[in-house]
């Protein structure tokens, strides 16, 4: 899958006492090798403001989720129409909403939920990290309340809580996955939604809600901004809410040099030699990121290295791929499926390519996933694979109105008379017949995810192998 060439930049505040530098101090080897850094640094923080834009600031944007500490859920599942995330998942019907702890810390409890039932509340911070999660697979189906506060806060713990929980960032997403066994079960899923609960600590203690000033700059969101110089608005934007650690704070020091953080970056502030610079660094950056990509596409458990904490990103780009820091893996991860799962909770073996390398592509092609009788995806929750639009990213429009297949219908799969069981990935019906099998393609270029909740270790470690992606036809 090809990228589009991506300009990002990074801001950061005015420290206080610091001394900005001159547009005409700047070397052009120096913003550029600048540019480069801070594009895969901050490419994941203004994917997330996009969603935070659209979920909690633009109440028309069509994915308002709600103001900030207020509990959003749809018992319904993703369609094409949803535009906000790329590579969504459409298995589980969402909860989704921003939380602000700046005032005071926020309490989630949940319900006991059935042992059979998978659900998750990941807890995402501005960095993208998954700083913790609450579920079936971590904490358990048992009932709980979990405070979520910043490192800094230090107030008194109430009784009832089962457990602290902290964030390096003043805001964060929450994302809620309840697993839907088959249409008929909307109304349960929708029930345990409704036994959710979302307060502040001064609401959970009975003494209402502090008075909520949600200052901060929330610039209008622009498509097509991430892809050029604007997109230093969005990070400048989100850095308001972050306070760096020690390693972070001295690189965003050196990306003010391109002007951002100050009065706000203008590339018409520089010279033309500074602005070719910049926008080469950039390409630098896009490059990398490509090269990343295609290098990596082939690795199975290529997912389980990109999303995690703080701390297991910095350990996963050094073990993995020997890299100093987690600044390219982080921008990876959110370009091919922001906020995807740790590798505990769930892993993501994707088909950019078929068996042979070349690019997935339904216009005139058919393509097949055969499973061995055995050889099902081995997990302790369930499993699915899903179908994108190479072009666009989202979920494909087709007659049944089917964006994936998963293990809650394998006793309606079609078996071979081996017992294996292929999934036929193609834009048009293999006939009646088959249609429990089919994976519906668009007319063009697609990839497709597959999603193992609660991998088992055969899983982790390798030693189970996803089936490979077979051209059937030619074009």
């Amino acid at each position: 899958m090809k990228l589009s060439v991506i300009i990002l930049g990074l801001a950061y505040l005015f420290l206080a006492g610091g001394c900005a530098q001159h547009p005409k101090d700047l070397k052009p080897e120096e913003a550029q090798e600048i540019a480069k850094e801070a594009y895969l640094y901050g490419f994941p923080l203004v994917m997330n403001y996009k969603t935070l834009y659209a979920n909690a600031i633009d109440k028309n944007s069509g994915d308002y989720k709600g103001e900030f500490n207020q509990k959003s859920c749809d018992a319904r599942l993703f369609t094409p129409d949803d535009k906000a995330i790329v590579t969504p998942n459409s298995d589980t019907p969402y909860c989704m909403f921003w939380s602000d702890i700046r005032n005071e810390p926020i309490v989630f409890s949940v319900p006991a939920v059935d042992s059979g039932r998978y659900y998750s509340f990941q807890l995402i911070d501005l960095f993208t990290h998954n700083f913790f999660y609450i579920g079936s697979l971590t904490t358990g189906n048992k009932a709980g309340n979990y405070l979520i506060a910043l490192e800094s806060w230090d107030g008194e713990i109430p009784e009832g809580i089962t457990q602290v929980v902290r964030s390096e960032t003043d805001l964060f997403f929450t994302i809620v996955r309840t697993q839907l066994f088959d249409p008929d079960d909307l109304n349960n899923v929708a029930n345990l939604q409704s036994e959710y609960e979302v307060k502040t600590l001064s609401e959970f203690k009975g003494e209402g809600p502090i008075k909520k000033d949600v200052a901060g700059d929330f610039p209008k969101w622009v498509e097509g901004a991430q892809y050029t110089e604007a997109s230093f608005t969005y990070l400048d934007a989100v850095l308001q809410f972050i306070s760096p650690n020690g390693k972070d704070e001295m690189l965003l020091g050196k990306f003010k040099k391109l002007g951002v953080g100050r009065e706000g970056f203008d590339i018409t502030k520089f010279d033309e030699e500074i602005q070719r610079a910049i926008k080469d660094g950039v390409k630098e950056g896009v490059a990398e990121m490509e090269a990343f990509i295609k290098e990596q596409s082939s690795d199975p458990l290529g997912s389980t290295k990109v999303f995690g904490t703080r701390k297991f990103l910095e350990q996963s780009a050094k073990e993995n791929y020997g890299f100093e820091n987690a600044h390219l893996i982080r921008a990876v991860g959110a370009y091919l499926g922001i906020y995807g799962n740790s590798a505990g909770e769930a892993t993501y073996p994707m088909y950019l390519t078929d068996i042979n390398g070349q690019a997935l592509d339904a216009s005139g092609n058919k393509y097949t996933l055969t499973f061995e009788s055995a050889q099902m995806p081995p997990v302790r929750a369930f499993w699915s694979i899903t179908m994108y639009d190479g072009k666009t990213q989202l979920l494909v429009d087709n007659p049944l109105d089917k964006y994936l297949v998963n293990s809650t219908t394998t006793d309606d799969f079609v078996k071979n008379p081996d017992g294996s069981t292929t999934i036929y990935i193609q834009k048009d019906s293999p006939g009646k017949d088959l249609e429990a099998n089919w994976l519906p393609a668009p007319d063009g270029p697609f990839y497709s995810v597959m999603r193992l909740y609660g991998p088992k270790e055969a899983v982790l470690q390798g030693e189970w192998k996803n089936p490979a992606m077979i051209k059937t036809t030619k074009k």
